[in-house]
């Protein structure tokens, strides 16, 4: 089921292994949606909508790093590797980014809590997670919430014991939670349950004005790995596309 955001774009959620639900998002040309953009819908939307009432993966994700602390990421390691980290969590375990693919991450971040905590609706403006989360949307979001009948929101991280014990740097992606659940933000180790992943496309007019705008060729993450397949040069997806996401 496909719902405008205001007036430029529309969303989608696919309910697929995250790899799955990457690769179909991708090839109907849309991209996985941001928390700002989440937060929007919602307002749009109102509490009693699917958007408000079910949770989603989003873009973000969050970059555990012994020693050093925990980050919440505009873009996630995992979005451009998708099919590795999956059948890690597939099989159980974390997924560990390249240094490369975490220095990427971490040039657009924020410093997450050690440990679960909670934001007051009232502060969303000033709270540095809250405010990067949302952006733009943060103090309008936190409104909304109240008038749900949310006071705080839940920030679920990782066991700190549990993160110690890790060798190296692992990601999760970002799970934006229901109203339901105090909308709380969080990542999980379950990639292959087959949870909604919302992706957003532009549409109608703005979407001409660009296509005519511009004549340069976007290719998704998905045509880009095929083809360095077939030129066996397999592997070099992740320092590509980050490289671009760069640019």
């Amino acid at each position: 089921m496909e719902t405008m955001i205001k007036s430029n774009l529309k969303t989608k959620v696919v309910s697929k292994p995250f790899d799955q639900a990457l690769k179909e998002l991708e090839e109907d040309n849309y991209r996985v949606i941001s928390l700002i953009e989440n937060a929007q819908l919602r307002i749009q939307e109102d509490s009693n909508s699917d958007v408000s009432k079910y949770g989603n993966w989003t873009r973000e994700g969050i970059l555990y790093i012994p020693k050093k602390g925990n980050f919440l990421v505009r873009n996630s390691p995992i979005l451009y590797s998708a099919e590795l980290a999956t059948d890690s969590h597939r099989n159980g375990k974390e997924f560990y980014p390249t240094n490369t693919a975490i220095e990427k991450a971490l040039q657009d971040s924020v410093k997450f809590p050690n440990e679960t905590t909670e934001i007051s609706v009232n502060d969303f403006k000033n709270n540095p997670i809250t405010a990067y989360a949302f952006g733009e949307n943060a103090e309008e979001y936190g409104n909304f919430l109240k008038e749900a009948g949310i006071n705080a929101m839940p920030v679920w991280v990782a066991d700190e014991d549990y993160v110690k014990k890790q060798t190296k740097p692992f990601a999760r992606q970002m799970w934006f939670r229901d109203l339901g659940n105090g909308s709380g933000l969080g990542g999980y180790g379950d990639l292959d349950y087959g949870n909604g992943l919302r992706g957003v496309s532009e549409s109608g007019e703005a979407s001409a004005k660009n296509i005519k705008k511009s004549k340069i060729e976007t290719y998704t993450p998905a045509q880009i790995k095929k083809v360095l397949k077939e030129l066996k040069l397999s592997g070099l997806e992740e320092s590509i596309l980050s490289n671009l996401k760069s640019q």
